[in-house]
């Protein structure tokens, strides 16, 4: 059994603001600097042998202190590329709730069924993300690691590592600087 850290990157300015972020390349804010020294306390007495990445700059940045403090490296993933949020990527969450609040509750309810316009149904994020994940877990079998990646898609890794449900992926959106320890038994889902 893979033990997988997952954690979600300190805040940045758009996660203060409640933009979304999708695949944009944001680096932590002043407040996301210091969750990722809270995470460090925090991690101090978890441990794990190696450290993945997505390639934007927040879950590198908190990446690279996670690794530091235990001593290890950090491999970054393209695969673990943020969902990619389209046009809806720079708007604030609640200009797509009130412009468009039936697609907003979709989204919150049900998001396998909406794709942002031009942008990445969850099925096509699974499908990029899912060999990344089963690739990790392959590789670091009876050990633990952690994964960095921001929100959704570390919403994503996990309904796939645990067959849970989502969630409100709007309220994940927010989510900055936190962490879970995921045990992986059963085989990796693909379908959000």
């Amino acid at each position: 059994m893979t033990q997988i850290v997952l954690i979600r990157p300190g805040a940045t300015d758009y996660d203060e603001q409640g933009r979304i972020a999708g695949t944009l390349d944001i680096p932590l804010c002043h407040n996301g600097a210091g969750q990722v020294a809270r995470l460090l306390d925090e991690l101090q007495a978890v441990a794990f042998t190696a450290v993945f990445a997505a390639p934007d700059q927040a879950s590198l940045q908190t990446a690279r202190a996670v690794a530091a403090a235990k001593d290890a490296k950090v491999k970054v993933i393209d695969a673990l590329q943020n969902l990619d949020m389209g046009l809806w990527q720079g708007k604030l969450i609640e200009d797509v709730r009130q412009t468009q609040p039936k697609v907003y509750r979709q989204w919150q309810e049900h998001p396998e069924t909406i794709c942002p316009p031009e942008g990445e149904t969850l099925a096509d994020a699974m499908e990029r993300i899912g060999p990344a994940i089963e690739k990790i877990v392959r590789k670091h079998k009876n050990g633990a690691v952690a994964i960095v990646i921001p929100e959704p898609l570390c919403s994503l890794v996990r309904q796939q590592l645990t067959h849970e449900s989502l969630g409100d992926l709007w309220a994940a959106e927010s989510v900055c600087g936190s962490w879970q320890l995921v045990d992986t038994n059963a085989p990796i889902s693909t379908q959000p």
